[in-house]
């Protein structure tokens, strides 16, 4: 990344119980890019760059990561949440809806870090993380939004999401190998 860029990486809705229709095909999908989200976060803690994660609350309504945890475990998630918990220095957001700005602090917590990029990672591509990265777009944040670092219900609905942000949004869509490349 070049030197202007000051990057966040959003962890979105990884930690999840699965339980709705097409939970099960998620969760599998999930555990298939928890490694390269892992070795994109490990990458930013080594580079001393914020990781935030912006997750669903369950109607538990408290930011409270452990208690969160704890009603996600289950059979589908299991794996999933023991691999890619935030650590003590990560930063964590509940969000009532579907885009990690809406009626958060977010968007005050970028700012106070001084980020202008961000690079989201988690599920689902298409619901989720679409509606963070139009989000974040409006508020002219630069947008990578690595394409093994992104699961939804179908590969064609994945698929179509990562167009979108990449055509409408301007994000970029690389693979996770590439962030630090530029």
């Amino acid at each position: 990344m070049d030197n202007d860029i000051k990057p966040a990486l959003l962890i979105i809705d990884m930690i999840n119980d699965f339980d709705f229709e097409q939970g099960e095909i998620l969760s599998r999908k999930a555990a298939e890019i928890t490694t390269p989200i892992v070795n994109l976060k490990q990458q930013f803690q080594e580079k001393n760059l914020p990781v935030v994660y912006i997750n669903d609350h369950f109607d538990l309504w408290k930011a409270d990561i452990d208690k969160i945890i704890e009603y996600c475990t289950n059979d589908l998630s299991r794996e999933v949440i023991a691999r890619i918990s935030p650590g003590k220095d990560d930063y964590f957001l509940i969000k009532p809806k579907h885009s990690a700005f809406y009626e958060t602090a977010l968007h005050t917590l970028l700012q106070q870090l001084g980020v202008n990029t961000l690079i989201l990672a988690g599920v689902a591509g298409n619901i989720c993380v679409l509606f963070t990265a139009n989000d974040a777009y409006m508020r002219e944040y630069k947008l990578y939004i690595p394409e093994d670092c992104v699961a939804s219900n179908s590969h064609e609905d994945n698929e179509y999401a990562l167009a979108m942000m990449r055509e409408v949004l301007s994000a970029n869509t690389d693979p996770s190998a590439k962030i630090f490349d530029r």
